[in-house]
C-alpha cells in the first residue's frame, strides 16, 4: 500500500519554486526602490546637463553626510576635490574609497548608498551613460 499523495513530489517542487520566486521578487523590489539619485537625494545631487546620450550630475557631500540608497547606470565620475567615503551596496556589502582631486573612475551600473566618511566636504561630477550609440 502506497502512502502519501501521488503528486506529492510535484506539489513540493511547486512550493519550493514559489518560495524562490518570492525571494527573487523581493530582491528586485529593493533594486526598483533604489531610485534616481537626483530625485531621491536632491540635497546632494543636481542635474547639470542632459541629452539623449548622457546625464551629468553634480554631487556635493558635507563631512559625515550620507545619501539614500539609489541607482546609477554605467558612469564616469570626476572628483573635483579630495574625497574619503564609503559605498554601501544593496546586498549590504561596503567599499571604502579615497580619491584625489582630478581622479577619474568608471563604474558599471549599480545600486548604492554613498557616505562621506571624511572631515571635509567633497565634490564630484558624475556622468551617467545612457547606452545609446551615437548616430552616424
Amino acid at each position: 500500500m502506497k502512502r502519501g499523495k501521488p503528486n506529492g513530489g510535484i506539489v513540493i517542487k511547486r512550493v519550493i519554486l514559489s518560495v524562490v520566486a518570492v525571494v527573487a521578487l523581493a530582491g528586485a523590489a529593493v533594486i526598483l526602490r533604489a531610485q534616481d539619485a537626483a530625485k531621491v537625494d536632491a540635497k546632494h545631487y543636481t542635474v547639470a546637463f542632459e541629452n539623449d546620450q548622457v546625464r551629468v550630475l553634480k554631487a556635493h557631500y558635507g563631512p559625515g553626510e550620507k545619501s539614500t540608497m539609489h541607482s546609477h547606470p554605467n558612469t564616469v565620475a570626476v572628483f573635483l576635490t579630495d574625497a574619503k567615503g564609503r559605498f554601501t551596496f544593496a546586498d549590504g556589502k561596503t567599499q571604502d574609497f579615497n580619491a584625489k582631486a582630478g581622479d577619474v573612475i568608471s563604474n558599471d551600473a549599480t545600486v548604492h548608498q554613498p557616505e562621506n566618511t571624511g572631515d571635509k566636504a567633497f565634490d564630484v561630477v558624475v556622468v551617467e551613460l545612457k547606452g545609446k550609440p551615437a548616430a552616424k
